[in-house]
Order: structure tokens, then sequence, then C-alpha cells
């Protein structure tokens, strides 16, 4: 039984605490107020990530670190610096493996399918943070300082995403959704499940550090595909959607952080926005979890 330590108790870092205590590991979460999931293996810390010493103290014996933090769109130019240096510096005090979840931001406006060779060259500050999250982290990797991976992955099926945000609900009550995103373009969709999995994996295996890996994902599916067979999976009516103009996005952005944040990444909606993940299929066996059950398991938090 090891210890592993998981900075932060959202979507992802719940399920990743979870699979390890079921797998018979260690677990302490950390978060600002001791959150988690409630688990005979899983210790809740109430901590300031931010504090190095303190960070790294929590993880001293930890086999591995992972970064499951996840801070408000509107706030990550000042919350993710702090806590990316204490994280990087826990992992070089402690020793343990430091096992990242990312997103495809990094990549910028794309023209074809992402793989992981694709170039980190987005521009807008809030995307270019983190690539620059994992430049660091590579740097100290390649100068033996520390042992870093990560994994990135598509838009959330299961939380924090178009789906819980925009359609889930009003499509389980048969009214109609309204997004912001256009609906007939090809967009890849991640289960959180298969974040928390690919998480673990590549933080045990020495072959995945040194590296990013795409987290397995389904084949795309445009808003309007997504839609019906959440709708055909959940047994709710037939989804009635209309997409939200980019000019009432901007105006709503006024008032809002949240949906103005959402102007930054409408790119991923204009076009084909599309993971390649076969590299860590073939790499490490994982297989993407039917979208099908992902779908299902998205109903069931919105009805709970």
């Amino acid at each position: 039984m090891s210890l592993h330590v998981i900075v932060g108790a959202g979507p992802v870092g719940t399920a990743t605490a979870l699979l390890l205590a079921e797998r018979g590991e260690q677990v302490r979460v950390v978060t600002r107020r001791g959150g988690g999931p409630v688990h005979a293996r899983v210790e809740r810390v109430a901590a300031d990530a931010t504090d190095a010493d303190r960070l790294g103290r929590l993880a001293d014996g930890a086999s591995a670190i992972y970064n499951c933090a996840n801070p408000p769109y509107h706030r990550w130019l000042t919350d993710w610096p702090p806590l990316a240096s204490a994280l990087l510096t826990a992992a070089e005090r402690s020793g343990a493996v430091l096992s990242t979840a990312n997103n495809l931001y990094g990549y910028g406006p794309v023209t074809a399918p992402m793989t992981e060779s694709t170039p980190l060259a987005a521009t807008h500050p809030k995307l270019r943070l983190r690539a620059d999250m994992w430049r660091d982290a590579l740097a100290r990797y390649e100068a033996g300082r520390i042992r870093a991976t990560e994994v990135r992955a598509s838009d959330y099926i299961e939380a924090n995403s178009i789906i819980t945000i925009a359609l889930g609900k009003p499509l389980l009550a048969g009214r109609r959704a309204y997004v912001p995103a256009p609906l007939d373009v090809p967009h890849s969709w991640t289960s959180i499940t298969d974040v928390a999995r690919t998480l673990v994996t590549v933080a045990t295996e020495p072959r995945a550090w040194g590296r990013a890996w795409h987290v397995p994902t389904n084949p795309p599916l445009t808003i309007r595909e997504l839609a019906l067979r959440f709708s055909e999976v959940a047994g709710a009516p037939a989804p009635k959607l209309t997409s939200i103009p980019y000019v009432a996005l901007w105006t709503v952005g006024l008032f809002s952080p949240l949906v103005r944040e959402l102007r930054t990444t409408r790119y991923q909606f204009a076009r084909p926005f599309v993971i390649d993940s076969t590299l860590a299929t073939r790499t490490f066996g994982i297989e993407p979890t039917p979208i099908e059950e992902a779908l299902s398991a998205a109903a069931a938090s919105l009805r709970g």
C-alpha cells in the first residue's frame, strides 16, 4: 500500500481518490476546507496547497502527487502560478511523481486532430498558462529534479461541461436547451472516469514520465448528436436545441465572469476539435468508457 496525495477534490480529484482507495491504496486529499470523498482509506486535509513547505510535508513518503486542482476560470492568471510552483517544489522535495490533470487549451486553435506531438501553440494568456505549466515541469524533469507526467483531456462528459451546464437539466425536463456554441461541429468528449484511470496509470509507469498523454476518448460527436444520445440513454424526450449567437454570449459576458470566459474557448466549438488518444490506448491498454455509460452517469448525477 502506497501513499497518494491528491490536490483538489473536484470531479477529477474525487474520481482519482476513490479509484486509488478501492485499489487498496492510502489516499490523502488536500483542499482549502478539508473536503473530499468519504472513504475509509481517504484522509481529508485542510491546507493551502500554495504553501510549498506544508504541501511538501503532506507529500513526504508519497509515491505520487496528483494535481487535480481547478481554480475558477476568471482567476487562472492569479491562482495557478503559485499553486503550480508549490506543486513542483513539493514533488522535488518529496521525490513523489507529479501527475497532472490538464486539458487541450495549450494547443490553441487547431486545424487537425490533436496528438501528443501537436505543438503547444496557444497565444491567449489563459490558454498559454496551461502549456507553460507543463513546460516548467518538463524542464525540471529533464534536469533530473523531479519525475513528472501529465494527461490531457477534452471537455468532460459527467461534470463541468456543456452537458451538465447547458444541456442536461433542460433535456431531462423536456424543455428547450440553449447552448453557447454551434450545434453541428464535431467535438471530443472525455469521461472523468478515464481521466482518473489515466492519471493513476501514468503516475505509476516509469515509461510514462517526462511526457504528456491524451486520455482515451471516444470518437467525436456534435452537440446535436451528443444531446440525442444523452436523451436516449436518460429516457428523456427528443432534444430541442437552440444555439446562442456569439453576440448574445458576448453581451451576457459583460455581467457574468463565467460566461465571459466562454468567449476565450469558443474557437473549440466553431470548428472540429478532435483528440487523438490512440497512443495511450496502445501503450497502456486503456480503452475509453462507452459513451452511453458516461452519459448515463451524467444523467444520474443531474437527477441526484
